[in-house]
């Protein structure tokens, strides 16, 4: 599987049903063995909690050319089953059936990543997060 974006995610920018610099953008560490991407999913709650290792809000985001960027990121202390790729999700509502999903990303460096109870840091690349130009 390659990165993807969640084909809804479209929709979203076109009601502007998500603000990469006004709404809470959050980074989820999943297991595939628990969730398994499908373009079709649109919001947090196809993402089943058990496929959640962990999470974080991003920071210091951007958005310059069409380019997404936010500073790199702390996954803290954390437990829980090997995992293979991200889900970055627009987190501003406080239900999940209403969070949209922006794009699944498994092409990084280092998975799998097996929790110990460590911190997690994830680079983003220094081209950006997701380019949208």
């Amino acid at each position: 599987m390659a990165n993807a974006f969640y084909t809804d995610f479209f929709d979203q920018l076109g009601t502007k049903g998500i603000g990469f610099l006004a709404d809470t953008i959050t980074v989820f560490l999943v297991d595939s063995a628990d969730y398994t991407f499908s373009a079709a999913h649109d919001f947090l709650d196809d993402v089943p909690a058990l496929g959640r290792v962990a999470s974080a809000s991003l920071a210091t985001k951007t958005l310059v050319d069409g380019v997404f960027d936010a500073a790199d990121t702390v996954l803290a202390t954390v437990t829980g089953d090997q995992s293979e790729a991200l889900i970055l999700s627009a987190t501003s509502a406080s239900a999940d059936a209403i969070r949209p999903l922006i794009c699944y990303l498994d092409s990084y460096s280092g998975f799998p990543i097996t929790p110990n109870g460590q911190n997690i840091t994830i680079v983003w690349p220094t081209a950006g997060i997701l380019s949208l130009a």
